[in-house]
């Protein structure tokens, strides 16, 4: 897999870049395009990839190798699971693995800043009772810049094989023959793309998928075949050319991606914003209920889900008569609706946590907006109402985070006790030390992505509640107070507002 440095503020023309429609890119969370222009609309763009709902998909999870901070580096990886797929789900645990592993040897000094970043989204490039396709977005920053990779994992369902894109074709000679339609189509392109640098070899035709017309889409790793500015270059090959290059379970992955149900979404990123404003203010159906100006109260706040581990976190709260905060993750949201409609009926607060987990300090504010906007849509609609609150990844916000999110009639949320359980494998100590450091007013940072979390949770409600706790919703700390679009709380009565 190969990176690129970041194109900044270059716009390159879409029929050079061949770059996923930018509602694609807003709903599935690639981050890796402009907006359209009037001279380029984005529906009719050829690459456009019918992506599938994942909450469609029977028996379909999220997995988090690691999310948080590792040494100097930020991480997250996180990859679907499908319980019929066992195989599947083995080879997209060991290529995330893999190329986490070379990202962490490639090292970075301890004082490296800003901290170095490694960033796995994923998205259904197909569904269907006999095939399935997962398109994983590898991208990761060091001294060179921003990276992206592109690679689609294909299932055959009929037989329980796992297949790389290059086994979509019909052997060699299709390879050879796709190689050279590739390249003489790139030849087309102008200055921003090598086409001498394509070659018929299996690893460069690692990202095959198909949009909705049947069109075999062939996309590269950024500078495979295209100079750094050009970031994602992609070729549609017509249906009618592509079906004699397939193999039998080519053509059947092929008509999966046809029929696929398109992910309903609207076509403006204004259209979205409104989908998810015109909904009522996410609150605890519990809120009220406790008075945290007399009572010990904390608020418990759980990121990065919802995942496998969830729904027993969730079983584990309400034995215990506890509420928490869960900053959602938006591409873990759309593959887990159910969850969220539990948390919002069982009296906890879903709050916005970015679609795919990004450094949102390192991004432009385009792609800022972009992160909430999608994850407040998601939301939004699954639950019926609009998140208050979001929790910058990492933590780090700044100026330009607190001035989107305020636009968003959000609040920014970080944390004065930190359960440090992203690295820990033991549930006690965890439970030590989120107990030792609780105080009254406290906002907990936890994970329920992470198992020995969620171990750890009988312990810690156990405990606190001997000493005298109430657990509730973030907004709750600060009684008839209202949170701030744009300010930074960290704790129950202190905020920060950054001047703009």
């Amino acid at each position: 897999m190969h990176y690129y440095r970041p194109y900044g503020d270059f716009m390159p023309n879409l029929r050079f870049i061949g770059g996923i429609a930018w509602m694609a890119v807003t709903i599935a969370g690639c981050g890796v395009a402009n907006p359209p222009s009037a001279q380029a609309p984005m529906p009719s763009e050829p690459t456009l990839i019918n992506y599938v709902d994942p909450s469609a998909v029977q028996g379909l999870n999220t997995r988090t190798l690691f999310s948080g901070e590792t040494g100097n580096l930020h991480v997250h990886a996180v990859y679907p699971a499908v319980a019929d797929a066992p195989r599947l789900t083995e080879k997209l645990h060991g290529t995330v693995s893999e190329e986490l592993d070379r990202f962490t040897r490639s090292g970075s000094p301890a004082d490296t800043l800003p901290k170095p970043e490694f960033n796995v989204d994923w998205q259904l490039a197909a569904a269907s009772p006999e095939v399935l396709g997962v398109r994983l977005r590898i991208g990761h920053s060091m001294e060179s810049g921003w990276s992206e990779a592109r690679t689609t994992v294909w299932y055959d369902r009929t037989k329980g094989r796992v297949l790389d894109s290059a086994d979509l074709l019909a052997g060699r000679p299709a390879l050879v023959t796709l190689a050279g339609i590739v390249r003489s189509e790139l030849a087309l392109r102008g200055p921003l793309v090598t086409p001498n640098a394509l070659r018929p070899d299996r690893e460069m035709f690692d990202s095959l998928g198909f949009n909705p017309r049947g069109d075999l889409v062939v996309e590269f790793d950024d500078k495979q075949v295209g100079l750094e500015v050009a970031g994602r270059v992609a070729v549609a090959v017509p249906s009618a050319t592509a079906a004699p290059l397939l193999s039998e379970v080519g053509l059947r992955a092929q008509r999966a991606a046809v029929q696929a149900k398109k992910v309903p979404v609207p076509m403006s990123r204004e259209e979205i914003k409104a989908a998810s404003t015109d909904k009522p203010p996410a609150r605890s159906s519990k809120a009220g209920s406790v008075d945290c100006a007399r009572l010990r109260c904390v608020a418990l706040t759980y990121d990065d889900g919802p995942g496998p581990e969830t729904s027993r976190l969730l079983d584990i709260l309400r034995a215990h008569g506890a509420r928490a905060t869960f900053f959602s993750i938006g591409s873990n949201a759309s593959a887990r609706p159910d969850l969220l409609r539990r948390m919002r009926d069982e009296g906890h607060l879903v709050a916005n946590h970015g679609w795919s987990h990004r450094d949102l300090t390192m991004l432009p504010s385009i792609k800022i907006s972009d992160q909430l906007i999608r994850t407040q849509h998601t939301i939004a609609q699954t639950i019926g109402q609009a998140p208050t609150l979001m929790r910058p990844p990492y933590g780090d916000g700044g100026i330009q985070v607190a001035a989107i999110a305020g636009r968003l009639n959000m609040a920014l949320v970080r944390w004065n006790v930190d359960s440090e359980d992203r690295q820990d494998a033991d549930p006690r100590a965890i439970a030590d030390r989120t107990v030792a450091r609780a105080e009254p007013g406290a906002i907990v940072l936890l994970h329920d992505s992470h198992s020995a979390t969620v171990d750890a949770a009988p312990e810690i409600l156990r405990r606190l509640s001997a000493a005298g706790y109430i657990f509730v919703t973030v907004p709750e700390l600060y009684g008839l107070g209202e949170m701030v679009p744009g300010r930074i709380y960290e704790s129950g009565g202190v905020s920060t507002a950054l001047d703009r």
